[in-house]
């Protein structure tokens, strides 16, 4: 029983900081500081509108980017990341807040967080890589056409309408405000969007976003415009909540809880591979992020949180600032608890109108035109992908949408390969055994036929392996060339007996030959050599089996009348 328990322990070990950690965060503290403290003035109001959208209010964005950045960067797998909450756990958090409330969401926080730890000591980090580029690329676009959607009641500053689908909530506070027009709202959030998209391309260093809000707030207390604005704000992180669903209701949440937690995996990974990307010499631990983002959704419901990811905005300005250790996302989180405490005040006077403006910014911000022009162009299979997961996500939901984009990408990626799998008549006299005259060819040629069988036999194309096989002329003996079988599966091992089979049935002889190691086990365990190995029908080479043909064809006298003729 010791063997399994210090195994476990050591693999729980090797996801737990470590002393490089710290050493890290001892090389260049200056400008670790400085990054994290422009990230914290980026992610300020990103914190504050995600919370907003989420449901559950300002206060529990602020309480997720304080306690998730700060866990997430001691325990995780990246010395860049930096987590809070994003617009993709948004998108995912709305339909379970009208349909559970904030009881349900502050539970699927706490499961996902079990089920993300878990994933880290199932080693399952490396199998995220495996998600096609055409998925991330579609499911980032939809996310953003829903974030933006989100946005439109609080732009146009009409009440929220009732309903769950975003363009049916979308439609109806547009023709609300076409009813009752409210421009100072839509001015504020169309003001705070444009400047920060401006600033994006004139200078991509400066926090435009946090300058943009607080303008906007400045300016609506200066001209008494009445706009809904945060509301009231804690003096603190809110107390520990307790506020989440009863035992009986938790079976419920199980779906919604894999979904938030193959998004916080999905995301949080995508971030990691960026940081990695941006950088020279930083490569990170998947297995290790799982953890630290399992730590972080632990911890943040009991802290009236939303379940929270790694962010790829804020981890990028995290990098190009000029961080290299953890520090730089601990002085994020630092810097916005400092705020939460001593600036609840000012912050609860901005207005959702440029809350709204930010969070319009940010989404059409994370949609890369060339990105999506250039995938698309890439294969046709790549662009339906794109698009599908993309509606799936506009349409029905996230986790629906990264189903669909993966069964489908699945699904044409087996049909090239599919496509590529073929089999060749090729002739004999490249590996006839001896000297033989041109009449010697053209008698074993009119008895014998070679096969060979290029790419994997798998299910996919088994059934046109087993039509061209078995469409053979009158001929006295196949041979089947496995030498270049890259694959084969359980159906390809059956459709190939059921050929040999047939080819039998009609009095033709069938040799094997080059059957590599790998190979042999699905043909032996379905029974498929045996009636070769027991007639002698399996040879390691192509001219050990056309030796035993043309040996076969004199035995039976075929080519003594032939020639004789």
């Amino acid at each position: 029983m010791s063997g399994p328990l210090n195994r476990g322990w050591a693999r729980v070990r090797g996801l737990l900081p470590v002393r490089a950690d710290l050493e890290a965060m001892r090389r260049q503290p200056r400008r670790d500081l400085l990054a994290g403290l422009t990230v914290a003035v980026v992610a300020l109001p990103l914190a504050l509108g995600f919370g907003v959208s989420s449901g559950l209010g300002a206060e529990a964005g602020l309480a997720t980017a304080v306690v998730a950045g700060a866990l997430a960067a001691l325990f995780g797998g990246s010395n860049l990341q930096v987590s809070g909450p994003t617009g993709a756990m948004t998108v995912v958090l709305v339909p379970i807040v009208a349909r559970y409330g904030t009881g349900g969401v502050l539970t699927v926080g706490l499961m996902a967080g079990v089920l993300l730890i878990g994933l880290a000591l199932l080693r399952a980090g490396r199998y995220m890589r495996y998600v096609p580029a055409p998925v991330v690329e579609g499911f980032t676009l939809g996310i953003a056409c829903v974030i933006g959607l989100q946005q439109v009641p609080a732009a146009l500053g009409v009440p929220d309408p009732d309903g769950e689908k975003v363009l049916v909530v979308a439609f109806r506070a547009a023709r609300e405000f076409v009813a009752h027009p409210n421009w100072a709202a839509l001015a504020v959030s169309a003001g705070v969007a444009a400047v920060m998209l401006a600033g994006a391309r004139w200078r991509p260093s400066v926090p435009f976003s946090l300058l943009a809000v607080a303008g906007a707030t400045i300016v609506a207390e200066a001209a008494h415009v009445g706009l809904a604005r945060i509301g009231h704000l804690p003096a603190g992180l809110p107390a520990p909540s307790l506020g989440f669903l009863e035992v009986s209701a938790v079976s419920s949440l199980l779906a919604p809880a894999v979904a938030v937690a193959a998004l916080a995996a999905l995301e949080s990974l995508l971030s990691a591979t960026v940081a990695d990307g941006m950088t020279v010499g930083q490569r990170h631990d998947p297995d290790r992020e799982l953890f630290g983002q399992g730590i972080a959704n632990l911890a943040v419901p009991l802290f009236g949180g939303v379940p929270a990811t790694a962010a790829i905005a804020r981890t990028a300005v995290n990098v190009r600032t000029g961080a290299g250790s953890r520090l730089a996302a601990l002085t994020h989180a630092a810097v916005l608890a400092v705020i939460v405490f001593l600036a609840a005040p000012l912050v609860a006077r901005i207005p959702l109108a440029a809350l709204a403006g930010v969070l319009l910014a940010t989404a059409i911000r994370m949609v890369e035109v060339g990105s999506l022009r250039a995938m698309a162009r890439a294969t046709r299979a790549d662009g339906l992908v794109l698009v599908l997961t993309a509606v799936a996500t506009l349409v029905l939901d996230l986790v629906y949408a990264v189903i669909i984009g993966l069964v489908v990408a699945g699904a044409l990626a087996l049909r090239a390969v599919a496509r590529h799998a073929r089999v060749d008549q090729v002739p004999l006299h490249q590996d006839l055994p001896g000297e033989h005259s041109a009449e010697e060819h053209a008698l074993l040629a009119e008895h014998i036929v070679a096969y060979r069988i290029d790419g994997p036999l798998f299910f996919a194309a088994a059934h046109r392996f087993l039509l061209e096989l078995t469409d053979v002329a009158d001929v006295s003996v196949v041979i089947l060339r496995l030498s270049r079988i890259t694959h084969i599966d359980a159906t390809g091992a059956l459709v190939l007996k059921d050929a040999i089979d047939k080819l039998s049935r009609r009095g033709i002889t069938v040799l094997a030959s080059g059957i590599g190691p790998g190979r042999q086990q699905p043909l032996d365990s379905l029974g498929v050599l045996d009636a070769l190995r027991d007639a002698g029908g399996l040879f390691a080479t192509t001219p050990e089996a056309i030796d035993a043909a043309r040996a076969h064809l004199h035995h039976t006298g075929l080519l003594h009348r032939k020639a004789a003729g």
